[in-house]
C-alpha cells in the first residue's frame, strides 16, 4: 500500500503548517468545500446518517457542509481539523450555533474521544490528504484505526474521495475494521456528457463490486474524474473477542 504519488502535488497535505499557512492566505476568500457540496451529498447522508445522531466531521477546514447539515436538521456535529487557524476561524464564525462544535485535533490521534462515541464519521478529502503526505500507509492506518474505534457498532464511516477501489480498498477493506462497504460513484460538479446524453445509470444506486471489492472489469465510468463515496458500516463483534488499538492496527499496516 503506497502513497498517492500520481494524484499529489509537491505540497505535504498531511502537514499542519501547510494548512495553517493556506488558511491564513485564504482568510479573505471565504469558505471552500472539497469535491462536492452538501446538496449533492445530501441523498447519501440522509440515507445513512440520522439527523439526531452524533456526527464527527474530520478535516473540516473552513467548509460549510456542517452548516448546511444543521440547516437540514442535524443536531450534533463535532468538527475537527489539524489546523488551529481553521478551527479558530470556525469557532468564531459559528459561536452562536450550538449544534456545531470545533476542536483542533490530528485524526491520527483522537484519544481525547472515548470509544464508540459517534454514530457516524464523515471524511471529505482527509484520507486523501494523508495519502499525499509522508509515511502515507502508516498515517492512513492510524486514522482509520481511530475512526473504527470511535464508531459505535452499526455506525457509518462515509468517505468521499478521488480514490477508486484499486487505491482505497486496500486501506479500508480490512477484516480488523469489520466494515461492510458499499460504493457509490458521483460525477464531479457541473459534469455534462458530450451531446447532453442522459447518464447510463443513476449515481444514487450502489455499484456492484467484485469479491475483492473492486469495480467489475466491464464497468464504464462516464466521468473519468468522478468522486467515490464509500459507505463503511461497522458490524458489531462478539463481546468475548478482544479489540485492537489504533497503535496495533498501525503496526499491522507496517508489516503488510
Amino acid at each position: 500500500m503506497f502513497r498517492d504519488v500520481s494524484a499529489c502535488s509537491t505540497y505535504n497535505y498531511a502537514d499542519a503548517l501547510y494548512w495553517d499557512a493556506r488558511y491564513i492566505q485564504e482568510v479573505e476568500c471565504g469558505s471552500f468545500d472539497w469535491y462536492q457540496r452538501y446538496s449533492a451529498l445530501r441523498p447519501f447522508i440522509r440515507k445513512y446518517i440520522h439527523p439526531n445522531s452524533r456526527v464527527l466531521m474530520i478535516g473540516c477546514g473552513n467548509a460549510v457542509i456542517s452548516e448546511d447539515m444543521v440547516k437540514d436538521g442535524f443536531e450534533d456535529i463535532m468538527n475537527i481539523d489539524i489546523s488551529s487557524v481553521a478551527i479558530e476561524m470556525m469557532k468564531k464564525k459559528y459561536e452562536s450555533v450550538p449544534q456545531l462544535k470545533y476542536m483542533q485535533m490530528d485524526v491520527r490521534d483522537m484519544s481525547l474521544f472515548p470509544d464508540d462515541m459517534f454514530e457516524s464519521v464523515i471524511d471529505k478529502g482527509t484520507l486523501d490528504s494523508l495519502m499525499c503526505g509522508t509515511d502515507a500507509p502508516l498515517s492512513a492506518s492510524q486514522m482509520l484505526g481511530e475512526v473504527s474505534r470511535l464508531l459505535k457498532p452499526g455506525g457509518v464511516y462515509m468517505l468521499i474521495t478521488y480514490g477508486d477501489p484499486n487505491v482505497r480498498m486496500p486501506h479500508i477493506n480490512r477484516p480488523v475494521y469489520n466494515w461492510k462497504i458499499e460504493l457509490y460513484i458521483i460525477p464531479r460538479p457541473g459534469f455534462q456528457k458530450p451531446g447532453g446524453a442522459p447518464p447510463l445509470r443513476s449515481h444514487l444506486d450502489p455499484i456492484p463490486l467484485t469479491e475483492k471489492g473492486l469495480l467489475p472489469a466491464d464497468y464504464v465510468m462516464e466521468d473519468p474524474e468522478s468522486h467515490f463515496i464509500y459507505v463503511c458500516k461497522k458490524i458489531a463483534v462478539p463481546t468475548d473477542l478482544p479489540s485492537k488499538s489504533a497503535d496495533s492496527l498501525a503496526d499491522d499496516a507496517m508489516r503488510r
